[in-house]
Order: structure tokens, then C-alpha cells, then sequence
């Protein structure tokens, strides 16, 4: 008879609170730098535009990095499921991405191949176990919170300014217009 699998997996503990916003960090797997082109950016960005309007959460913000995401988000629905919201997000990105890997025989590809334990093969974009989740309900935090996801790139070396960095919501509070996602919702104010 065969034992189950035993190996330890990654576990997220989501807590559905309402009125909590939260704070997501999510990486690719084996952060690997799958995200560094703008063509995996873009479709990370229309996915989660699409989940924002689909799942009704207000995006307070978000920066796309090379192998790892930012989201600062609050679900308007009294009821929810962030496991959904983050499904709703990541789903899309992981289908494109494995998709045109496929189609361009990159060589990227292999290195998201997975072997489960009865032999089927598949493709993880995405890190195991969901990634990080904190709630967030006071003003202090949130804002501390998107400042820590807008400076991300500088932290990084990437730019020098995080106004500098496309693929973040920072610009949209400086009140560019030139957005790649634009930020419809902002937190309240201190």
C-alpha cells in the first residue's frame, strides 16, 4: 500500500477579516527572476486588475520585481476568501507564462518543472504555499506598508527613485498619469 507524501509543505494562514486590508508578498518559484520581462509584468498587472474588479477589492498598492510581488489590497465584500483572491491573481500569470515558455522552447521551462511523487509532470511559476499574508487595520501600518512595497526597487538597486521604477504604484502617488496599472483607490489618511 503506498504511504502518503509526508513531505512538509508551506502553509499560509489567511485570516478573512473584515475591513482588514492586506498585505501581500508572493515569489516566484525558487525565486527565480521570471518576472523580468515586461511582457510577464504586463500580464501580472492585467491579472490583477481583473481579479481587483472580479473579487471587488480596493489596490492601495503593488510593485512588480524580478522574482518576488508586492500587494497592498482591501477586499470591499463583508465576505471573502483571500486564497481566492490570490488564485484570482496568480492563476492567470502562471498559465501565460508556462504557455509561451511552451511555445518559444525556452529554456526556462525545465527549470519550473516539477515531478510529483506519481510521476505527472507540471510547471510551478509560482512559489509553493501561498507566500506572505499580513492583515493590516491601522493607518500608521498601512502607510508604513506602502511605502516599504514603493521603495522595494530602490532597496534593490534598480533605480535610484521609486518613482523611477514602471511596474510599481509609487508613480500614481506622485500623481503621474503615465500608469502601467493606475491606483483607482487610496488608504485613508493619518
Amino acid at each position: 500500500m503506498d504511504q502518503p507524501d509526508k513531505r512538509a509543505t508551506k502553509t499560509r494562514k489567511a485570516f478573512n477579516t473584515p475591513g482588514h486590508a492586506h498585505e501581500l508578498t508572493f515569489s516566484c518559484n525558487q525565486r527565480l527572476p521570471i518576472l523580468n520581462s515586461d511582457r510577464c509584468r504586463q500580464w501580472f498587472v492585467e491579472s490583477l486588475d481583473r481579479a481587483r474588479q472580479k473579487l471587488d477589492f480596493e489596490l492601495w498598492a503593488y510593485v512588480v520585481m524580478p522574482e518576488h510581488v508586492h500587494v497592498l489590497l482591501l477586499p470591499r465584500r463583508e465576505v471573502y476568501e483571500m486564497a481566492a483572491i490570490l488564485t484570482a491573481i496568480k492563476l492567470p500569470v502562471a498559465r501565460q507564462a508556462v504557455g509561451w515558455l511552451r511555445e518559444s522552447n525556452s529554456n526556462w521551462l525545465e527549470k519550473l518543472k516539477v515531478c510529483r511523487p506519481n510521476g505527472r509532470i507540471e510547471y510551478r511559476f509560482w512559489q509553493q504555499g501561498g507566500g506572505y499574508d499580513r492583515n493590516i487595520f491601522k493607518l500608521d501600518a498601512i502607510w508604513s506598508a506602502v511605502r516599504y512595497i514603493h521603495d522595494n526597487p530602490v532597496r534593490r538597486g534598480l533605480v535610484r527613485n521609486s518613482i523611477d521604477w514602471p511596474w510599481s504604484s509609487a508613480r500614481a502617488y506622485e500623481g503621474a498619469d503615465d500608469i502601467v496599472l493606475p491606483i483607482v483607490d487610496r488608504p485613508p489618511f493619518i
